[in-house]
């Protein structure tokens, strides 16, 4: 009888545990970041799915987060800021934004972070598929063809009936199985599916989010997506307005450690935004045919 009890328990957790795992799916992303250039450019994107909901991010965001993770915990052990060089020589995202869904889909609720504060809005899509008899091969997943309209231009979409998730990369879903790639017409975007594996859980909140707002350093809000837009168009022309303000506070002359000003380093910071914002400006959604709509 006792024996008979362990196996229950013991049947009793894996099943548990099963249910609480999630399968991470990883998405190649092919992009263009300036529409005036031909360069492309690559990042690693991942699609996390449980029972529950499904969160999209970019790796190097799940990667740089963990990096942070280990610094800043042992610094606070220690009592003295750990070695940033790591940090430093790690790849930087230029895709901070993470894309919730929950299961059975309605809307989405994309994050953003804007400097040091965290939006989210929510949205529903309205993607309206249009399923072709085409089918492809595409690595080890037979697929089938499907288009849509979405954010200023036009999708085809690849997915499989053999993974049972009706989900995809970014705010795409609603075929009858998992996208396994998916581009625009012009080829300024592309995700191609290139492998997954099992994780413990779906992380809901990122440990530096986390850690910035009990510093009391950053603010998140929900708001509609149109004050989300008015918000970033705010950011690209005066991106370090908060801090500026925030300087501003200070007593006058204050030096840096190196003898520069403080006004001297906001002014290159934000020289140095401005240049990397104006070079990434080919938005995955077009937002001047968004207000059109509208």
């Amino acid at each position: 009888m006792k024996k008979t009890f362990q196996i229950l328990l013991i049947t009793l957790f894996a099943v548990i545990n099963a249910q609480n795992m999630a399968n991470r799916f990883f998405y190649e992303l092919t992009y263009k970041p300036n529409k005036d250039s031909v360069k492309l450019e690559k990042e690693m994107m991942t699609l996390d799915i449980d029972p529950s909901k499904s969160v999209y991010q970019s790796y190097e965001l799940i990667a740089l987060d963990s990096l942070a993770n280990v610094m800043i915990t042992k610094s606070m052990k220690n009592g003295n800021m750990s070695d940033t060089k790591n940090l430093e020589r790690k790849k930087q995202t230029k895709f901070l934004h993470r894309i919730f869904k929950n299961y059975p889909i309605q809307e989405i609720t994309y994050k953003d972070q804007i400097l040091t504060d965290y939006y989210s809005y929510r949205e529903n899509p309205n993607l309206i598929w249009k399923i072709s008899d085409e089918k492809q091969k595409i690595g080890i997943y037979n697929t089938q063809k499907a288009t849509t309209d979405f954010g200023g231009r036009k999708w085809t979409a690849w997915f499989t009936t053999e993974v049972p998730f009706q989900d995809g990369p970014y705010k795409f879903y609603g075929l009858p199985g998992l996208i396994v790639k998916i581009e625009d017409d012009e080829k300024n975007y592309s995700w191609e599916l290139k492998g997954n594996r099992k994780i413990d859980h779906i992380k809901d909140t990122l440990y530096m989010e986390g850690f910035i707002k009990q510093s009391g350093l950053s603010s998140s809000k929900e708001i509609t997506k149109e004050k989300f837009l008015e918000k970033y168009e705010q950011y690209k022309k005066d991106p370090l307005a908060s801090m500026k303000q925030l300087f501003s506070q200070l007593p006058a002359g204050v030096e840096l450690p190196d003898n520069s000003s403080i006004t001297q380093k906001i002014r290159e910071a934000e020289k140095k935004m401005k240049e990397e914002l104006a070079k990434n400006n080919n938005s995955i959604e077009i937002q001047e045919k968004i207000n059109k709509r509208k």
